[in-house]
C-alpha cells in the first residue's frame, strides 16, 4: 500500500486503489465479503452456505452484520486513535454504543446457539471471527468485553480450533485502548528557525527605541455561539425550578410535584415527547438493556441545559419494553441533539397532544413511575434532569 495500489495496472483492477484484490483467470475481485463468496462458491456444494435456502440467507444476514455492524464500528472507534482519522471524542462515543448495541444483539444470539448458522462453521463464522479479532486485538479489552460473555466464549472457541488458527496465530486480546495519537503542530515561530552562525546584526533604528514601540493589539477572543434555544423569547417555565420540585417532592406526588408541573409548563417555550425504542424484540438480557438506557442519557448529557427526561424499563420478563418522555425546550426536538446524540435514532419519536386528555394521563404516570404502566410491571425508571 502506498505505491504499487496507486499504478494505472491497480487501478484497473480496483478503480480506488484500495485492497484486497483477488486475480482470477477471469478477471479481478476487489472487496474482502466478495472474495470471501467466490472463494467459498468454487467448490460445488460448499457445507460454508448452509445445506438449504433459509440456510444461505441467514448465513449472507451475520456476513452483511458482521460488517455493517461489528468491523464498521470498531473501524469508527479504532482509526481516529491510531492517527487515520480526526479524532473527535462525541464521534467516538456514538461509534462505542453503536459497538455495544452490536455485540449486545450478537451477545443475545449466541446464548442460544454455538454457531452463528446451523450446527457447524459456516462462511458468517469465518468473517465474524475475522472481524471480531482486529477488536480484541487491538481495541476491546476484556473490561469492555465482559458485557457480552456469549462473544467471548464463541470468539475464544473459533481462533482456537486449528484452521481458525493456522492464519491467526496465537492470539492475545489487548491490555488497553490505543491513546489517541498526538500530532505535533509544525514550528512557524521565526525564532525557532536555525540562524546562520556569521548573520551580522540588524541595527535597530535609533529614532524609535524598541521600548517606544507600541505592542501589537492581541485580537479579542470570539464569542462563543449561543444555542439557538439561548435566542428563544423567554420562558414562563424555569426548567430548573421543575427540576427541583420533582427532585424534593417525597410524598403525595401527584398533588403536589404532578400539578406543579402543569402550573408550570409553557406550550408556547418547551413541548413534550414519547419516545419508543424501535428494536423492543432485542431486549431480551436485562442489564443489556438497563446499560444501553444509561447509555442514552449519559449521551443526552449535551442537552442538559434544556431538557427533562423519564426513561421507564418496562416488563418482568424478556422481551423488556423501552419507553420514554421528554420535555425539551422549545417547540419540536432540537436540532444539535438530533444531530449529536446517535441514540436518538433508534426510537420512535411523537409529540404530545396537548389536548388529548388520555395523553396527559399517560405524561402524569410517566414521570410519577407509576405501576403497572399500560398494564406491566416496571424493571426499572431512569430520571434525565
Amino acid at each position: 500500500m502506498g505505491v504499487s495500489n496507486k499504478t494505472p495496472e491497480f487501478l484497473k483492477m480496483n478503480p480506488i486503489g484500495k485492497i484486497p484484490v483477488l486475480e482470477t483467470p477471469d478477471g479481478p475481485i476487489f472487496e474482502s465479503n466478495a472474495i470471501a463468496r467466490y472463494v467459498t462458491r468454487l467448490k460445488v456444494d460448499n457445507p460454508l452456505y448452509g445445506t438449504s435456502l433459509i440456510d444461505y440467507g441467514r448465513i449472507e444476514q451475520w456476513i452483511d452484520f458482521a460488517t455493517s455492524e461489528i468491523d464498521v464500528n470498531i473501524g469508527r472507534w479504532l482509526y481516529p486513535r491510531i492517527g487515520i482519522a480526526v479524532y473527535l471524542p462525541p464521534s467516538e462515543e456514538a461509534a462505542i454504543a453503536a459497538l455495544k448495541r452490536a455485540l449486545g444483539a450478537l451477545n443475545t444470539h449466541l446464548a442460544f446457539n454455538t454457531y452463528l448458522v446451523g450446527h457447524g462453521i459456516t462462511l458468517a463464522d469465518i468473517i465474524m471471527t475475522c472481524n471480531l479479532s482486529t477488536g480484541f486485538r487491538v481495541i476491546m479489552t476484556k473490561s469492555f468485553t465482559s458485557e457480552f460473555p456469549h462473544v467471548e466464549r464463541y470468539f475464544w472457541t473459533m481462533v482456537n480450533q486449528p484452521k481458525f488458527h493456522k492464519i491467526l496465530g496465537d492470539l492475545k486480546q489487548t491490555e488497553s485502548v490505543p491513546p489517541v495519537a498526538s500530532k505535533k503542530p509544525a514550528q512557524t515561530n521565526e525564532s525557532a528557525k536555525p540562524k546562520p552562525k556569521d548573520e551580522p546584526k540588524k541595527e535597530v533604528n535609533k529614532e524609535v527605541k524598541p521600548k517606544d514601540v507600541a505592542p501589537e493589539e492581541e485580537e479579542a477572543p470570539k464569542p462563543k455561539p449561543k444555542n439557538p434555544l439561548d435566542l428563544l423569547p423567554p420562558s414562563t417555565m424555569i426548567l430548573d425550578e421543575w427540576k427541583r420540585l420533582y427532585s424534593n417532592t417525597k410524598t403525595n406526588f401527584r398533588e403536589v410535584a404532578i400539578k406543579g408541573f402543569w402550573d408550570m409548563f409553557d406550550a408556547e417555550g418547551y413541548s413534550l415527547w414519547f419516545c419508543d425504542y424501535k428494536y423492543q424484540d432485542e431486549n431480551t438480557v436485562s442489564f443489556v438493556t438497563l446499560n444501553k438506557v444509561s447509555g442514552f442519557l449519559q449521551r443526552m448529557d449535551l442537552a442538559r441545559k434544556y431538557a427533562f427526561g423519564k426513561m421507564l424499563i418496562i416488563g418482568s420478563e424478556p422481551p423488556f419494553k423501552v419507553k420514554g418522555l421528554w420535555l425539551f425546550r422549545g417547540k419540536e426536538i432540537p436540532q444539535f441533539v438530533l444531530d449529536e446524540c446517535y441514540d436518538m435514532e433508534l426510537y420512535e419519536w411523537t409529540k404530545v397532544d396537548l389536548n388529548d386528555e388520555s395523553q396527559k394521563e399517560r405524561v402524569n404516570q410517566m414521570i410519577e413511575d407509576a405501576e403497572p404502566f399500560e398494564g406491566e410491571a416496571l424493571l426499572d425508571a431512569k430520571c434525565f434532569k
